[in-house]
């Protein structure tokens, strides 16, 4: 089996408005469907509002999972009309992509007691490994509402232990974004966007990119 790596990273507007929430959405959605193309796993997790996500706390793994971060890290450029303030001039929407510590406080392991377990029938990240058998499994846990997809084991079994493992992560992600929002430094995750500065550059509802910014 090919060596899995997990990575954790906040999606956030910062203190901008409504229209950085869209642009966390939008983004979202792209993320999601690049981590096809670099065959990992994405698990997110995030409380959405009227207009898109103040925040989301998103979970990559996989052997590529550090190819894929490194096209993401960093401030994020959308370019586009508002529609939620039709005169208004403004045009260009910034958010950031950071990446997460360990949370300082470690946390209890998830017992399986507390998690629901579904299975599936799906392929791995990319359309790899087509299964013929229910063996993708999703873990809920009960309490938090978190869940972590496996899909690239044939086993039923390893895929619901990699679900289990994700779920873990994802766990730990969010408690280290909770601790961040609670501390003076969350200034370097919420609020230190480098706006004019931007990794990626992204154009119109449809979020199509823009190359070269």
């Amino acid at each position: 089996m090919t060596a899995s790596r997990h990575i954790s990273l906040l999606v956030t507007s910062g203190s901008g408005p409504a229209e950085c929430q869209q642009a966390v959405a939008g983004v979202l959605d792209v993320m999601r469907e690049e981590a096809e193309f670099f065959a990992v796993d994405f698990d997110t997790n995030g409380v959405r509002t009227k207009h898109g996500y103040k925040s989301a706390v998103v979970l990559v793994s996989g052997a590529n999972a550090e190819a894929f971060v490194k096209n993401w890290c960093g401030t994020i450029q959308w370019r586009a009309q508002s529609n939620l303030r039709p005169t208004h001039k403004r045009a260009n929407w910034f958010i950031g992509v950071f990446d997460l510590p360990a949370p300082v406080q470690a946390l209890e392991r998830i017992q399986a007691g507390d998690v629901t377990f579904d299975t599936f029938r799906a392929g791995g990240p990319g359309g790899q490994h087509q299964n013929t058998t229910d063996s993708a499994v999703r873990a809920t846990h009960r309490s938090t509402g978190l869940s972590a997809v496996a899909r690239e084991e044939r086993s039923q079994h390893r895929n619901k232990a990699l679900a289990l493992e994700r779920l873990q992560h994802l766990m730990a992600a969010q408690a280290a974004a909770n601790e961040a929002a609670q501390k003076a430094s969350c200034n370097e995750l919420h609020y230190a966007l480098e706006r004019g500065n931007p990794v990626r550059c992204f154009k119109g509802r449809d979020f199509r990119e823009v190359k070269g910014g």
